[in-house]
């Protein structure tokens, strides 16, 4: 920026000044042509003081420096930005986490029978009731089970139950080679401008444990290097065709406990390593406390946590149940 520029915040004696006997024609040069007694020095005398020409520097510097923004006031607008909603139907679980929409990468761990596929299959069967979209369901073990997700669905919506089935779909993927073999399929499907009907907003893969598991080392960097990929990979199919993605994920111990975690209790981990937490948007912990009995059947307890987030608070938690594989909130009792 030339000097010439910023007349008349500068007097336009001191610009053809500084110009003619100090060759100083724009900011650059300005601030860093030595200090403001190196230049008064070589100024006429009596052309300015040097408080003066100190004063003159720090507007320049102001008007020739990008603006900047606080960390912490940029961390309250991203929490505070208006996402499409997709709630999983259970309040403290959605302000946990901000919601569960947005072009977004979920992990979801926990030990077995804590709610993590439920939690998913909530999640997805509520948000395609809502919209006209569908969803991919990765199954690496097996395990999906048809009956009682149809149960799930006509629990909240009888009349909508077929169509939200219809746009579920479902592929089993033994190894990682098949996933990236079904994604790229489900990336060019939807890069295809002569694409036609509702298209893939959600991906759940259950569980990514077996997929990236036997490939991990503590000798070598290859299967670190291949989850790397894979993860980055996810985030790109997110970011690019705005799809909400949720893995899940198995545990490992943690000894003497987990130092992510606001319980002291809490002796397990997310598997596949310290790494890979940082390879998402958000992990959310879940753990089953205990099951109980009420006039209307067995129900269990359990609590979420959030051990790290872009979007919201770290260490905070909540309480829901799990009736009838469905998730609600313990305000419901």
């Amino acid at each position: 920026m030339r000097l010439e520029s910023m007349v008349p915040s500068i007097p336009a004696e001191l610009v053809a000044a500084l110009n003619h006997s100090c060759g100083i024609r724009t900011d650059t040069d300005f601030l860093f042509s030595g200090s403001s007694l190196d230049i008064i020095k070589k100024l006429p005398l009596g052309t300015i003081t040097l408080s003066d020409l100190e004063k003159f520097a720090e507007l320049v510097a102001e008007k020739a420096s990008v603006p900047g923004h606080r960390g912490d006031e940029i961390l309250a607008g991203r929490i505070s930005e208006k996402h499409p909603q997709a709630s999983c139907g259970v309040k403290e679980l959605d302000e946990l986490v901000g919601d569960f929409g947005d072009s977004r990468v979920f992990e979801i761990s926990g030990a077995k029978g804590s709610g993590k596929t439920a939690l998913a299959l909530q999640i997805v069967t509520q948000r395609l009731a809502d919209t006209d979209s569908c969803a991919l369901w990765i199954d690496t073990s097996g395990d999906f089970s048809a009956e009682k997700t149809a149960q799930l669905v006509r629990y909240f919506d009888v009349a909508v139950s077929n169509k939200v089935l219809e746009r579920l779909q479902v592929s089993f993927g033994s190894n990682i080679e098949v996933v990236h073999d079904v994604l790229e399929a489900l990336r060019i499907s939807l890069s295809s401008s002569g694409t036609v009907g509702p298209t893939v907003q959600w991906i759940v893969i259950d569980s990514i444990t077996p997929l990236l598991l036997p490939s991990l080392s503590a000798v070598s960097s290859q299967g670190h290097a291949m989850m790397t990929t894979f993860m980055r990979r996810l985030r790109e199919l997110a970011r690019t065709f705005g799809i909400t993605i949720i893995v899940i994920n198995g545990t490992s111990a943690a000894a003497p406990f987990n130092q992510s975690s606001a319980f002291a209790s809490t002796i397990r981990k997310p598997a596949l390593g310290p790494s890979f937490t940082f390879m998402t948007d958000c992990t959310l912990w879940l753990s089953k406390t205990t099951d109980m009995l009420d006039s209307e059947g067995s129900f269990s307890l359990h609590v979420a946590e959030v051990f790290r987030s872009r979007a919201t608070r770290s260490k905070t938690w909540c309480t829901f149940q799990i009736r009838h594989g469905v998730l609600s909130s313990i305000s419901d009792l």
